[in-house]
Parts: structure tokens; C-alpha cells; sequence
């Protein structure tokens, strides 16, 4: 016990923390052949980017080893199976694991996947000492199928982390004296550090191993190899001051309302959804918390889970929870009430959850837009999800196509990439009348006509444009008229009434999936600034003028 005291004592004296490091080897093969339903034991490659991240023990008996390419690696073990490296799912596989240890003792810090890190010294008064708090937590690993983990005791996380690393399957915890972590480090290689190109360096300079690079005064390694390096240089010398931080274990915000027997109707799920809803909300005041996205999963008796993710503009209220679990049901079953289904489970879960502040109005209020949301959720909840919409500027070579209708709240997600280039849309510098150049804005324009309007336009001779397939006009168009607009569309009040052209700009030629007669489309597009300020957008396609949009 004496020797215990003073061993925390030494390592409290130098200001460095005894730090318990678990390490569980080849953690991404496991959890991605877990994932594919594969075993570990097979000869397993984890690629990330066409090269081998880890390696199954089998296979590095074969000579498969990191770094290697997919093709190298497979001319070394046909029998190699591939796995793609996903590090989402290696968080989330490696996270129960976390939790098992957190059962035990707390303040678990996560570094990477398959490696965490813990203060030493709570575990080892509990059980006596580190050795023994060590081999409780294997224990506890191997209750909950980890195999071969291993365990490395030092001070600071880094020397902990090469101490787990150099034990063994027979030894499978190692412990470092207080203060012996630089005689412990100084015969490891350069590479620990996990810097490629502060590695490369020294290793030309002759510094294979951190005990070499330890030697070099700190001023000269801070002035040579800059903050990375004197960083790099603290490690060899085995002063790691880093404090270990457990993570935050968050709290249950999910709410699962179960029917027993199960229930058919969407008003009955909604009627009875709502008790669990005024409960999540309440939850979440008392964190200072608000919900922006949920996700609603609806189990039904025949199996299925219908899941979907919703978003607010502001935060959701326990009505607006009740309205997303109806139109969820609505649009999962048929246009009436009723389901296709009975439906025996609905989960709320708040996939992000921002502090309240963060949503907060500014000093002078939020009043107009709070009134507009609540005004547009109103209608919304009456006429249901996509009744309401806003109107989203995304890619393409028509105004037409560009825009896109999404729902009130949901994601605005344009339905073409906007980052791409589109050969044929209207942006740039254009030439205006009578040969002045101008530069035009690349603006989208105020209104999209849901039908095209049909129109005429004129020289100064009175005579129709027209443009040949060279680009050429037969006349500088001086004026147009819109014809009445032809079945449900757009009312045009002035019809037939002459527009004197004041500026105009064009032709481009466009001619759009020219591989397919079918749909085939040669046009020429105008643009038009009429003596009101207003400018147009036209199209020419063959013989039909058509007045597509307007700038006002």
C-alpha cells in the first residue's frame, strides 16, 4: 500500500496523470466484419481510398500488411475477403463497448475507435491497484465478447497508449513505473509520433528513435521543426501533460409510445401520440434545450417501420410533433384515415437538440418571421405536408427546371446540384441593342410562368423575328405582344397590347437531348427590357414565340 501512495504521489509531483489506456487490436476489421457477417478470424483487409487500413491476424500471416494496395494485397492471399472502411460504423459499433466500460467506472475518453483512455488512479484505489483494476476491466471486455484487448498504464496518454501497444497475448497488461516513461520511450521508433513528414525528416537526419530525438535542446527543436515538433519532441521525452477528459454520457431524449392492441386509425395514433409529445418537449425545456430535426419511426403489425426524418424552421412544439406523426401516417397509407397497416409502435427521437439560446430572438425581436411561421405551420397543418412550399434555386439551363417546391420545413435541397456546370444556362456577360455591351446579372428571375405565354415579336417593319440556324435575325426586334393565354395558366391582363423593346439581349442557341428525337429541343432565348423597367425572358423555337419569365 505504501509503495501504491507513492507511486501517486510521484506521479502527481511531476504534474503528469497516471493514464490507463485500452486498446483493442484490429478494432476496424472486427466491427466491419461484424457489419458484413463475417468472422474475424478470416483473412480480412479494411480498405480506406484503395489501401489496407487493417488487417486480420490471418491475413497478416499471409504477408497482407498496411499500406498495401487492394491488388497487391490480393496477389499475396487470394482468399482475402475486402471490406470497405465506414467510419461511421466503426464509431457506432465501438460506442457499446464504451458504455460496457462506463458500467464499471466513469470518465471514459474515446481517442479513436477501438481505443479509449481513463484516469488510473480511481480504478486502482477501488481494486486495490492498477494492475488489478486492469485485469478487472479485461474481465469485463471478455463478459462482453472483446477478445485480446490489452491494456497500457503509464503517465500521460501517449506513453499509456505505446505500453498497450507493446504487450502481448500473454501479457496482456503492461505497466510503466511513475516517472519511467522516457526511459520506457527512448528505444521506440520515430514512427509512434504518427507524423509522416516530421518522421521523414529526422529519420534523415539520423534520429531513428524517440530517445535520440529527446537529446536535442527544446529551443532548437521549436526554432527547426516549428510548434508540431516541439509537441512531437514533449511526447519522446515522455512529458504528455494532456488531461483526460471522460465524455459526457448524453441524456435519454427518445419516446416510445407502444399500442397494445393495435390501432388503425391516424386520428387515433395522433390523439394518443400527443401525451408522449408534451413529455418530450417538457424534457428538453429542462435541459435548455430545443428540438430542430426529429425523426419519427412508426412500427406497423405487419413488420415494416416506417422512419422519417423532419425538420422545423425554428424548433418543434408538441403540436407541431403531433402534425409530423400524422402526415407521416397519412402519406404511408392511403388518402383517407385508415392504414394499410395497424399500427403498433411509434419512437420520437430528437436527432439534433440545440441549446435554446442558440434559437433565441435578437434584441429587437423575431415578431414578423415568428408570425409567418406560425401563419404558414397553420395552413400547413390543415392542408397538410405539402401544401405549403418554398421555392429553391437549384442547376440547370431553363429558369423552369431550376427551381425547386419543397415543403414547408423540410430540407431546401435543390433537385439538380447547383456546383455543376450547366452548358446552355443563362449567366455571364451579354451584348445588348445596337451593339453596346452590357453585363447583366446572373439573376433568377422574379416569376417562373407555370406555362409559358405565347406571344409575337417584331421588327421595325412590322414583319415576325425569326432566327436562322446560323443565329441570325431577320430584324432587330423593336416590340411584342402576349396572346390570351390558352386553357389553366397564367391570366395575362395585358394581352395583345404592344411592348416597345427599349434593350434586348440574344440569341443563345440551345439544342437539348439531341440524341432523342423524341424529345428533342432547338430553341433560341431572348432577353427583353420593355419601356416599364420590367425585363423578359423569350424563347424562340422555330416559328413559336414564348414569353417564359419575367425580372421585375
Amino acid at each position: 500500500m505504501g509503495g501504491l501512495m507513492g507511486g501517486l504521489m510521484n506521479g502527481l509531483t511531476n504534474g503528469l496523470t497516471r493514464t490507463m489506456v485500452i486498446w483493442v487490436p484490429d478494432w476496424p476489421v472486427a466491427a466491419a466484419a461484424v457489419a458484413a457477417g463475417r468472422s474475424p478470424d478470416e483473412p480480412i483487409a479494411v480498405l480506406e481510398k484503395g489501401k489496407v487500413l487493417a488487417t486480420s491476424a490471418t491475413a497478416r500471416a499471409e504477408g497482407v500488411r498496411r499500406g498495401q494496395r487492394a491488388r497487391d494485397a490480393q496477389s499475396r492471399c487470394p482468399e482475402l475477403v475486402v471490406l470497405k472502411y465506414d467510419p461511421v460504423l466503426d464509431a457506432r459499433a465501438f460506442d457499446p463497448v464504451i458504455s460496457c466500460l462506463e458500467a464499471i467506472t466513469p470518465g471514459v475518453q474515446v481517442i479513436r475507435p477501438g481505443m479509449c483512455a481513463l484516469k488510473a488512479r480511481g480504478p486502482a484505489r477501488f481494486y486495490g491497484s492498477e494492475e488489478a483494476a486492469a485485469e478487472k476491466l479485461l474481465d469485463r471486455l471478455e463478459t462482453y465478447d472483446v477478445h485480446g484487448s490489452r491494456i497500457g498504464i503509464a503517465d500521460g496518454p501517449f506513453a499509456a497508449e505505446q505500453a498497450a501497444r507493446v504487450s502481448s497475448a500473454r501479457t496482456r497488461v503492461h505497466v510503466v513505473p511513475p516517472d519511467g516513461s522516457p526511459e520506457f520511450l527512448a528505444p521506440l521508433s520515430v514512427d509512434v509520433l504518427e507524423q509522416p513528414a516530421l518522421t521523414d525528416l529526422l529519420r534523415r537526419l539520423g534520429l531513428r528513435s524517440l530517445g535520440a530525438f529527446a537529446q536535442l535542446p527544446r529551443t532548437e527543436v521549436l526554432t527547426r521543426f516549428g510548434p508540431d515538433g516541439a509537441f512531437a519532441h514533449r511526447l519522446a521525452r515522455g512529458y504528455d501533460d494532456r488531461p483526460v477528459a471522460g465524455r459526457e454520457i448524453p441524456p435519454e431524449l427518445a419516446r416510445t409510445l407502444d399500442f397494445e392492441p393495435s390501432v388503425d386509425r391516424v386520428d387515433q395514433v395522433a390523439f394518443a401520440v400527443r401525451a408522449v409529445a408534451d413529455e418530450l418537449i417538457v424534457r428538453l425545456t429542462e435541459l435548455g434545450l430545443v428540438c430542430t430535426t426529429l425523426r419519427v419511426e412508426v412500427g406497423t403489425e405487419s413488420g415494416r417501420i416506417h422512419e422519417r426524418e423532419w425538420l422545423h424552421p425554428r424548433w418543434f412544439t408538441a403540436a407541431d410533433v403531433v402534425d409530423r406523426v400524422r402526415w407521416q401516417l397519412q402519406g404511408s397509407g392511403t388518402a383517407t384515415s385508415e392504414l394499410t397497416s395497424p399500427v403498433v409502435r411509434v419512437r420520437l427521437i430528437p436527432d439534433q437538440a440545440d441549446p435554446v439560446g442558440a434559437h433565441a430572438d435578437g434584441l429587437w425581436g423575431g415578431g414578423p418571421d415568428e408570425r409567418i411561421h406560425r401563419a404558414l405551420s397553420r395552413v400547413q397543418s390543415m392542408l397538410g405536408h405539402g401544401a405549403v412550399v418554398s421555392v429553391v434555386i437549384g442547376g440547370g439551363r431553363g429558369f423552369a427546371e431550376r427551381q425547386t417546391l419543397v415543403p414547408w420545413g423540410d430540407p431546401a435541397v435543390p433537385a439538380r446540384p447547383p456546383d455543376q456546370p450547366w452548358p446552355g444556362s443563362i449567366t455571364g456577360p451579354i451584348t445588348g441593342s445596337v451593339g453596346t455591351a452590357k453585363r447583366w446579372p446572373a439573376l433568377a428571375p422574379t416569376m417562373v410562368f407555370p406555362e409559358p405565354i405565347p406571344a409575337k415579336v417584331f421588327a421595325a417593319d412590322g414583319a415576325q423575328v425569326s432566327v436562322s440556324a446560323r443565329g441570325e435575325l431577320s430584324g432587330v426586334p423593336t416590340a411584342f405582344t402576349l396572346l390570351p393565354a390558352r386553357g389553366p395558366g397564367v391570366q395575362v391582363a395585358d394581352s395583345n397590347k404592344i411592348h416597345p423593346i427599349t434593350a434586348w439581349a440574344g440569341p443563345w442557341l440551345t439544342a437539348e437531348r439531341w440524341w432523342d428525337p423524341s424529345t428533342e429541343s432547338r430553341q433560341a432565348r431572348f432577353q427583353f427590357q420593355t419601356a416599364d423597367t420590367r425585363a423578359w425572358l423569350f424563347t424562340l423555337h422555330r416559328t413559336t414565340w414564348q414569353a417564359q419569365a419575367t425580372y421585375d
